[in-house]
This record gives C-alpha cells, sequence and structure tokens, in this order.
C-alpha cells in the first residue's frame, strides 16, 4: 500500500463527517494511530483474534475500548478517537461486503472494536 494508512479515502471522508471532525484533521490522525498500532502488533497479533481481509488488511478485534484508549495516549480529543474507530469499522463492513462476509463481520463489531494494519508493513514484526 503506498499510503501510511489502509483506509480507503471515501471512507475517510465519509467517517470524518458522521464523527464531526475535518478531512484534514482525520487525514493527520490516521497516520499516528497506524503507527501507534505498527508498533505494538506483536500485542495485536498474541492478544486478539485476527482476521484477513482483502488488499493486504489485517483487522485485529481489539477490546471495546481499544481507540478510546489509543487516542488518549495520542492526545486525541474524544471526537477524534471516535473518528479514528469509525474509519476502521467502516473498512471492516466494505471488505465484509465485498468478501460476502459482512453478517460474520457486523456481528463481530458488536462485541469488539476493529483496527486495520496492512500486512506487507507489519510482515517482518510479528
Amino acid at each position: 500500500m503506498t499510503t501510511a494508512h489502509p483506509i480507503e479515502g471515501q471512507i475517510v471522508l465519509l467517517a470524518g463527517a458522521r464523527a464531526s471532525v475535518t478531512l484534514e484533521r482525520l487525514s493527520a490522525l490516521l497516520p499516528r494511530a497506524q503507527r501507534a498500532v505498527r508498533e505494538r502488533h506483536g500485542e495485536y497479533a498474541r492478544q486478539f483474534e485476527r482476521i484477513d481481509g482483502r488488499d493486504g488488511i489485517a483487522y485485529y478485534l481489539a477490546d471495546p475500548d481499544h481507540w478510546a484508549t489509543v487516542g488518549e495516549r495520542l492526545g486525541f480529543s474524544d471526537r477524534e478517537a471516535d473518528a479514528v474507530a469509525r474509519t476502521h469499522a467502516a473498512q471492516f463492513r466494505r471488505d465484509g461486503r465485498r468478501s460476502g462476509r459482512l453478517a460474520e463481520f457486523e456481528s463481530a463489531l458488536e462485541l469488539r472494536e476493529v483496527v486495520a494494519v496492512d500486512r506487507e508493513k507489519t510482515a517482518d514484526s510479528g
């Protein structure tokens, strides 16, 4: 992948609007969040269930307060952390639709928050 995060542009736009975070701000938050996730990729691989997505994305089903915790650590506001969480969940749903597994993916989101990580950038760190 050529971006600093695995989230498609249209998803970033829609999630930011729903969370009342500007596109410019969310576009700055997502790479910071990805760096934080990549730094802890080994922990994710050991602690959370992984679901392989399309286009080199690995999804981890993390604790329900995952993005609030990450956001707090990174100095994000509640609204900003929510916007990041929404983008990851929306990308997960889109992959679920594309793979014919939407019901399964939606069910996973009822209990967990999802973390999208592109596998190519983490293959050597897990």
